[in-house]
């Protein structure tokens, strides 16, 4: 049974612990696959074959796990893919999570049902569909997007998603999702010796240029071809060499102590550059992450060689008590840490198209 805290205003009902992992991080973030289907076939991620068997859960059952996590301490929830916008409902599901408030003070301390803050409600999409749904969106209640474009040369773009054409869709996405306010627009970069490498500082001038957030990434081993290899990787040394070769780069306070990019600017003050740097600079001490694939499995890292099935309790007839219940074991059993690059690396159990992003 779920350990339980009473609210000093609450005359019956417990309300469930706030979500710690036994490594004493709080877990706030909660990244919801709503499909595990894709427009693209990047060369980081898919193997570009046919035939793929899709798994997707009804809208309804994602909102109830969703609104169970926030039960215990969840702030913010991220809606992932696959590619999201492929999803039929999302905006109405949107719209439901706008409806949902925080149930912790900033202390820890429990609230009262209603009383906490809206949710921090963000998506990360490729952008090929959202130049028409991000007013939309905007108008459902997302606060944030994020856009995966792995270059701003049209050649490049197609060659690395493997999908021609689609490079002004996704730049007129980007465009849309700043023209309605989903501030701040972030573009994520994942970056790959020989393929995109030489777009650095492309991307530093289109960050001045347009207004927004980019994030270079360095490649993980989360693809379907098992491509990865330490040399492929993009480290963060070598991004902000040639930042620095372009003009000179200054360091930028985090917004948050679980915030996973180091964040710079230029000397003048125009342009935002943040880099993710799961290989070379580690930020597992402080993952505030939970993950929830779209076919209802827990995943406490994107590194773990286990899924835990909350769907299956939620099918199986359990209700939310015993909904809580499982989240809090799953969660105490988070791994302190990933191993790339060490003897004892093993790759995950699913690629990241099949976690979510």
């Amino acid at each position: 049974m779920a350990a339980t805290a009473t609210h000093p205003d609450a005359t019956s009902k417990p309300t469930p612990l706030r979500l710690t992992d036994k490594h004493g991080r709080a877990i706030t973030d909660l990244r919801v696959s709503v499909t595990d289907r894709c427009n693209y076939k990047c060369v980081y991620c898919r193997t570009g074959t046919e035939g793929a068997q899709y798994a997707e859960l009804p809208i309804a059952d994602y909102l109830r796990m969703v609104r169970v996590f926030v039960s215990l301490g969840i702030e913010k929830v991220r809606l992932t893919g696959g590619e999201p916008l492929l999803r039929k409902g999302l905006v109405e599901m949107v719209a439901a999570l706008a409806g949902m408030r925080t149930s912790f003070a900033a202390d820890g301390a429990p609230l009262a049902a209603g009383a906490g803050q809206p949710l921090d409600i963000a998506l990360t999409t490729n952008g090929h569909l959202l130049e028409d749904l991000a007013q939309p969106l905007k108008e459902a209640g997302l606060g944030r997007i994020t856009v995966s474009m792995d270059a701003v040369n049209r050649e490049k773009f197609a060659r690395i998603t493997r999908v021609p054409d689609s490079f002004d869709k996704v730049l007129a996405g980007v465009r849309a999702a700043k023209r309605v306010g989903l501030d701040p627009v972030k573009v994520n970069c994942v970056l790959l010796r020989g393929f995109n490498e030489d777009q650095i500082v492309e991307f530093a001038k289109f960050s001045r240029d347009e207004g927004i957030i980019v994030r270079f990434i360095e490649f993980m081993p989360l693809e379907e071809d098992r491509v990865w290899t330490p040399e492929v990787v993009v480290r963060l040394k070598e991004i902000l060499a040639a930042l620095n070769k372009f003009q000179p780069v200054m360091p930028l306070a985090p917004n948050a102590a679980s915030e996973t990019a180091l964040r710079y600017t230029f000397a003048d003050g125009l342009g935002e550059m943040g880099i993710i740097a799961p290989v070379s600079h580690p930020f597992c001490g402080h993952c505030s992450r939970v993950r929830l694939t779209s076919d209802g499995k827990i995943r406490t890292c994107l590194f773990s060689q286990f899924d835990h099935d909350l769907y299956g309790v939620l099918r199986r007839g359990g209700d939310d008590a015993a909904l809580a219940a499982f989240i809090q074991r799953t969660v105490n059993q988070k791994e302190a840490r990933h191993h790339i690059g060490e003897p004892d690396f093993l790759k995950p159990s699913r690629s990241m198209v099949h976690i979510g992003g």
